[in-house]
């Protein structure tokens, strides 16, 4: 089989284990760094997979609009595209098209929207996104879904709940008229349902009942409580097969792996360690630094001391400040260098926790 999760040991509800795909495996659990537009900011793959990234997340809905899917699947996909030969992940567009409401109208067919590049009139429907994610040609794909927001009403969360699951049974025909993963490329169903348990329960058995090669919980940390996030988290991954993966959508920081990881969620992406660093933030193990900050002008010690990273090794952070200070660009590469290390590190360290059953 192409795709497969091995699921390698559990403790305290933290899983440990591994997915294989065509390109590579992946241990779990697993923070994917975030290329929205098939590079992540800043950071080469050598660099990348220096920090110990073993998958990155690219986003469907930018490269749909530019350079284009076509234009990709011409240069050989994505992994040629872009010279990452591990495995990727593609966002469908659900969130784009929460984050992006305003340039946005969606019916139950599908959404209509204006280009961001251009300001052209642009659809997508449950069909259409797998077919841009087929040209693209990452390992895993996404269904199109609906994200409602953090608070939104109970209408609006089971209204966008039962237009989700009306899709997913959608993409997921036309992925079983392809020929299923065989065909070298997952799709992956989307758990949705807001912060209603209820809604997040009767989501997830209908996402299993549909039988997708994954599964992703999606529609959190858009505005809910940590403790909403927790009681929805904890209406859905249980229900979830075993067998099968468990990614935490565009969830990332350290607070958050914890709560997530302890009720079994195998897979995060999020832009933050790459965005923090380029606004000169980093996180260390005595908490987040701000480099512009005063105080580290005549400091030579490094971020963290426990840290071997290539920014650690080899730079203070009274120069690191000076970079910040400055200007440079050096700057936010050298601290998102750090800061995905960091996260890797997180990964790396809950997944000795648990060992190997």
């Amino acid at each position: 089989m192409p795709f497969r999760f091995e699921l390698l040991g559990e403790r305290d509800g933290v899983r440990r284990g591994r997915y294989h795909t065509p390109h590579g495996s992946f241990e779990t659990p697993c923070f994917a760094p975030v290329g929205t537009r098939a590079a992540l900011k800043g950071l080469t793959p050598q660099q990348v997979r220096a920090t110990g990234s073993e998958l990155i997340l690219a986003n469907a809905y930018h490269l749909f609009l530019r350079p284009g899917a076509a234009m990709v699947a011409r240069r050989g996909g994505l992994h040629r595209f872009m010279g990452w030969d591990g495995p990727i992940l593609t966002d469908s567009g659900g969130y784009q098209v929460f984050s992006l409401a305003h340039l946005s109208t969606v019916d139950d067919d599908g959404v209509s929207f204006k280009s961001i590049v251009d300001g052209s009139a642009q659809r997508l429907t449950p069909e259409s996104a797998l077919e841009v994610q087929r040209d693209l040609g990452p390992d895993v794909a996404m269904i199109l879904d609906e994200c409602a927001p953090g608070d939104a009403t109970r209408e609006v969360m089971v209204r966008a709940h039962e237009r989700t699951l009306q899709w997913a049974k959608r993409a997921r025909d036309l992925h079983s008229r392809w020929g299923d993963a065989a065909r070298g490329q997952a799709v992956f169903g989307i758990v949705q349902g807001g912060t209603d348990p209820e809604l997040r329960a009767a989501s997830a058995d209908a996402m299993v009942a549909l039988d997708f090669d994954g599964y992703a919980i999606g529609g959190l940390s858009v505005g809910e409580t940590k403790d909403r996030m927790a009681i929805a988290l904890d209406a859905a991954v249980t229900r979830l097969p075993r067998d099968r993966l468990r990614y935490l959508m565009g969830v990332g920081t350290p607070e958050d792996f914890a709560l997530a990881t302890r009720r079994g969620v195998d897979l995060f992406d999020c832009v933050t360690p790459t965005r923090h660093g380029r606004n000169h933030e980093a996180f260390t193990r005595e908490g987040e630094l701000k480099l512009r900050n005063a105080r580290f002008a005549e400091d030579d010690a490094p971020l963290d001391g426990a840290c071997a990273c290539y920014t650690c090794r080899n730079f203070s952070r009274a120069y690191l400040r000076h970079l910040c200070a400055s200007g440079e660009m050096l700057a936010g590469i050298l601290l998102s260098i750090h800061n995905l290390q960091y996260f890797q590190d997180l990964m790396r360290g809950i997944r000795e926790s648990v060992g190997v059953g």
